[in-house]
């Protein structure tokens, strides 16, 4: 069954009274009940992402599955937030997040939770769980690598990844695609930009698929249409790539047969289930 401890996420724990009322007024979604889990960001001002996590609700607080490349600003940033509320924010070390996917059930006694990015019985993404990290490697069946390209093959971007933090707004990352957003709830940080993209529709750039004809280009690779820049490879595995790119770029480059590019490789753009916005080069653009 596949099984994966995901070395690169940590977990960070936020606990007390004020737990609920403090992340709510700075986070994209609202906080889940007891046993359960949302996907969610934490903005600057400007509406750029800081961090993209996994809120686990327990009843003793929160834990953030977090990217590990994330973590040293998100921590930073939530004490800083932090004032005169009454929480706690801090690393927990010793515990590791490991991932069971394609109906595999978690084989220890350990907290779990559904990945919420994507709805489903069983859930697409997995279900994943907390445990000491200690115990996590005995456990872990397959390699991070293997659940990395299950991600890939269902279009899920990284962080840190596929894009940069501190760079994108959360519509180009497909946050809002991901539930990652609640646009009905109130304040939080950065939320005056988010909202004026979504009643605009003013993003112009997204990650899409893309399947690969050649060498797979490494992650920072440029994605160019004829000597026209037009985006960025991020992740990629097993021929197939994500590419955080300008859609109107992209559609004018194939109206004109433009071959679009990157490291040498041809890269064709996906279909992509989930996405509730076209992709040029493919049916969800019809």
């Amino acid at each position: 069954m596949p099984i994966a401890i995901l070395e690169s996420r940590a977990v960070v724990r936020v606990a007390g009274a004020d737990a609920v009322h403090f992340l709510d007024n700075l986070l994209t979604a609202r906080t889940p009940a007891p046993g359960g889990a949302r996907y969610a960001a934490l903005l600057t001002p400007q509406g750029k992402i800081v961090a993209d996590m996994i809120v686990a609700a327990t009843e003793a607080g929160f834990r953030l599955d977090v990217p590990r490349r994330a973590l040293a600003d998100l921590v930073k940033r939530l004490t800083l937030y932090r004032l005169r509320a009454k929480v706690e924010i801090g690393e927990l070390p010793g515990v590791g997040v490991a991932v069971a996917w394609g109906g595999a059930e978690p084989v220890v006694d350990a907290f779990a939770y559904d990945d919420p990015r994507l709805p489903g019985e069983p859930a697409p993404l997995g279900r994943r769980f907390l445990l000491p990290a200690a115990e996590a490697v005995s456990h872990g069946a397959l390699p991070e690598a293997a659940w990395q390209a299950h991600r890939l093959a269902l279009g899920v971007p990284e962080g840190g990844a596929d894009f940069l933090y501190g760079d994108a707004f959360p519509h180009e990352a497909d946050i809002d695609q991901l539930g990652g957003i609640d646009f009905d709830k109130g304040c939080y940080v950065g939320q005056e930009i988010v909202s004026r993209m979504q009643h605009r529709g003013t993003a112009r750039s997204r990650i899409v698929p893309f399947a690969v004809s050649g060498a797979q280009p490494g992650e920072g690779s440029a994605i160019t249409a004829g000597a026209k820049e037009i985006g960025r490879v991020g992740s990629g595995a097993e021929g197939r790539v994500l590419g955080l790119v300008r859609l109107d770029r992209l559609a004018d480059a194939l109206a004109a047969g433009l071959a679009v590019e990157a490291a040498g490789a041809t890269l064709r753009p996906a279909p992509l289930g989930w996405a509730r916005f076209p992709i040029p080069g493919t049916e969800s653009a019809a």
